[in-house]
């Protein structure tokens, strides 16, 4: 499963952001890329889940800061100490690496591994008061 797949098997809603096409197929739903994440819509209301090589991470946390998103998700082999420390810094809510809970996963916070956990974890902080 993909990181696309799993947000779209919980009908959460998303916004692929690649510059090679203009759209991506999951299942029987077609979803619109945008080419940067300039171009996304709603950026302040908008998290972000990583899933590039490093050095293309680093550039896209200075776009995603630039744009006004203030969370961001980092899947396992997509950073490296520089972006890591870089979205700790500037992101409200920053995910990767193994800090403060290693996730499930051998890598590291991984959607597809605690991803469920997570969304559970909001739902209760929110009712909480917390968010």
């Amino acid at each position: 499963m993909s990181v696309l797949e799993w947000y779209h098997a919980r009908e959460l809603p998303v916004q692929p952001v690649t510059p090679s096409r203009s759209s991506i197929n999951v299942a029987s739903t077609t979803y619109p890329t945008v080419s940067s994440v300039k171009e996304l819509s709603s950026a302040p209301d908008t998290s972000l889940s990583i899933v590039t090589q490093p050095h293309i991470t680093i550039k896209l946390l200075h776009e995603a800061k630039e744009a006004g998103i203030s969370c961001v998700w980092m899947q396992p082999g997509s950073f490296d100490d520089e972006s890591l420390q870089y979205a700790k810094k500037e992101f409200k809510a920053a995910v990767g690496g193994f800090e403060d809970n290693p996730g499930n996963g051998r890598e590291g916070w991984c959607v597809l591994v605690d991803g469920d956990d997570a969304i559970f974890r909001a739902k209760e902080d929110k009712a909480g008061g917390k968010l």
